[in-house]
């Protein structure tokens, strides 16, 4: 130690003569009770408990303080820290003060007292820091626990799911099939389990003006370029509650219907440009939205698509009843009503943007949400697609449990889409590790069994699947009669387009050259029942002859939906010739009206030039305005 601090030490200053040994030890006394009283109030000041002892007062009551030592751990977050010792070294400190006889000790004893006394300074100031780096440290291990606590609520919430285990969840835990699962309808949250959290939301830069939105959304997340919002005249309504369901409808006011006659007008002028003029006045229209959708898809631009559908669904969600709920699997929209349709449409389309992001979780969510709405009916279909999006979110379990808990009144085998699907998923869960061996094997034997009865039932499937997937099949396989060319040719019409689909959209998930021999292996079990004359066979070519004669018009409704080009060149005549809208496609042969479009007063006529330009420019121009 330097001889500056030594002299500090022991109370001596330049130019002065060296203290006593009362005091030297008077002021280590004191600065020791300072310490113990709390923090210090600054210079020269006279401190709360320092009052009735008796003493001198020193000038500077930092003197004995090394402040080069302590120039990092003076402030801690932004206060100035405490400099309290520990009790054990203040009391033996003030012991080895008290059992000290200044009276009999020499000057020269100064300096031999002055080493023991330098040594405890310095540990105090080792403890001090100690002290201050765990206050530092503090607000970061909360933080942790905090983090750690959170973790712990989200493994509560998802092991009381039920789906959050590889294997089935035992059946009191076990929510209702279509329950929807409101932190899987956010794709930022599968996205974050994708790539992490920092890679999502760094783009996200804080904004200094946020627009005020009048409720929170689970749909959609509000953004702050969109137009303020409105009430544009959406509402919902209570039809009536019976057997534990709720019916609902939205409705229309007369401004909204007004609006409505518009965008109608607008559309059979074939000019979006009439669109956004109307959106411009209206900007939460959702026909509006999603026809100008499906004009910017055709022109390649996704991102202003999307962004248009999200909106159309913030201004659906605004319109909620109180009691509507979209994760109970209890409340339903009848789709025969035209206000109800705009909903299910903004739902399948933002399950599409949400599927070709690469969000199949929650793609299979709103796949979910849809078939709620109204499962018996299913008007749009949804049972061709949610068995593909279970397999491509890797929730084999979901897929499983939906065919065993259906099968016996909705004949889902019967769909070629499940008859493959479900013992591909069966396959894939017998293929994890994590599963007892049990487990495994009886699921291997199921998805053998399970395929079996699919390439009974399904021949003319499995030759365009090995096209598909680029594999060359075995001569034995091709010219067979079972497997060839007449299976694909003698399939009914609507058969061959539900095949059609279902290849169209999954065949890429039995590449897997694992899949692709255990495929091979059932096969040629099948050649073998086929050659035994199994009567299986016979029964399964009858049914086909019987179930399949025509397509009902919500299947017809899903392919021109799809988009999948396969399956549309599949599409009887009579669908083909009739004009489609895409806010409205196939509408029910038995539409519920709420309300008429009028009529309009004045046609005009197509003779006169004039009028036609004017109709070119402005839709609703009549002769009556010249």
């Amino acid at each position: 130690m330097s001889r500056r601090a030594l002299r500090r030490l022991r109370g001596e200053q330049r130019g002065q003569e060296p203290l006593g040994p009362d005091a030297l030890r008077f002021d280590l006394l004191e600065d020791d009770d300072a310490d113990d009283e709390g923090p210090k109030p600054g210079l020269g000041g006279r401190r709360p408990g320092a009052a009735g002892k008796e003493g001198v007062r020193v000038n500077n009551r930092f003197e004995l303080i090394n402040m080069e030592d302590l120039e990092d751990g003076l402030v801690v977050n932004g206060e100035r820290s405490d400099a309290t010792l520990p009790d054990s070294v203040s009391s033996g400190n003030k012991g080895r003060a008290q059992r000290g006889n200044p009276e009999t000790k020499q000057d020269g004893d100064v300096a031999n007292a002055g080493f023991p006394e330098q040594s405890n300074a310095s540990g105090k100031l080792r403890k001090k820091k100690k002290k201050q780096k765990n206050k530092k440290s503090c607000p970061g291990e909360s933080s942790e626990n905090g983090l750690e606590d959170i973790d712990r609520i989200l493994e509560r919430i998802e092991d009381s799911s039920g789906f959050s285990h590889p294997g089935p969840p035992p059946l009191s835990s076990r929510k209702h099939i279509l329950y929807v699962e409101h932190r899987h309808l956010n794709p930022d949250t599968e996205l974050k389990r994708y790539f992490g959290a920092r890679a999502v939301l760094g783009e996200q830069r804080p904004r200094q003006r946020q627009r005020v939105y009048p409720k929170c959304a689970w749909l959609t997340t509000p953004k702050s370029t969109w137009p303020r919002y409105s009430k544009p005249g959406l509402s919902m309504r209570l039809l009536e509650s019976k057997k534990g369901l709720s019916f609902f409808a939205f409705e229309h006011s007369e401004e909204y219907q007004q609006a409505q006659h518009k965008f109608l007008v607008a559309v059979e002028s074939m000019e979006p440009n009439n669109i956004v003029v109307l959106l411009q006045t209206n900007p939460y229209h959702v026909d509006s939205l999603l026809q100008l959708s499906d004009a910017c898809r055709f022109q390649e631009d996704q991102e202003m698509a999307r962004d248009l559908i999200e909106r159309a669904l913030y201004s659906m969600e605004c319109a909620f009843h109180p009691l509507f709920s979209l994760t109970s699997g209890t409340c339903r929209l009848d789709y025969r009503r035209p206000e109800n349709r705009s909903f299910y449409l903004a739902l399948y389309k933002q399950m599409s943007f949400l599927e070709k992001r690469g969000c199949p979780r929650t793609a299979l969510e709103y796949c979910k949400l849809i078939l709620s709405l109204e499962p018996d009916e299913d008007p749009l279909c949804m049972l061709l697609l949610i068995d593909h999006l279970a397999l491509r979110a890797r929730n084999y379990e979901y897929l499983i449990r939906l065919f065993q808990e259906w099968e016996a009144h909705r004949n889902l085998s019967q769909l070629p889409n499940f008859a493959f699907s479900v013992p591909l998923a069966y396959f894939l869960l017998s293929q994890q590790t994590d599963l007892p061996e049990h487990e495994l094997t009886s699921a291997r034997q199921q998805a053998s069994l399970l395929i079996q009865q699919a390439l009974t039932m399904f021949p003319g499937v499995l030759m365009p699947l090995l096209e598909c997937c680029s594999v060359r099949p075995d001569a034995t396989v091709s010219n067979h009669h079972f497997f060839g060319p007449d299976a694909e040719i003698s399939q009914p019409p609507a058969l061959s387009q539900l095949v059609s689909l279902y290849l169209g959209r999954s065949h890429f998930l039995w590449k897997e050259p694992a899949t692709m021999s255990w495929l091979e292996e059932n096969v040629r079990e099948v050649l073998q029942a086929v050659d035994a004359g199994d009567p299986a066979v016979e029964a399964c070519e009858n049914r086909r002859k019987v179930l399949y004669q025509r397509a009902p018009r919500n299947i017809h409704r899903h392919v021109i939906l799809s988009e999948i080009k396969e399956a549309v060149a599949a599409l009887p005549s009579d669908v083909t010739t009739q004009s489609v809208m895409g806010f409205d496609p196939l509408p029910p042969l038995d539409t519920i009206y709420s309300y008429v479009r009028p009529e309009r007063l004045s046609p005009v006529s197509h003779g006169n030039t004039i009028a036609l330009f004017f109709r070119s420019l402005l839709p609703n121009y009549t002769t009556e305005q010249l």
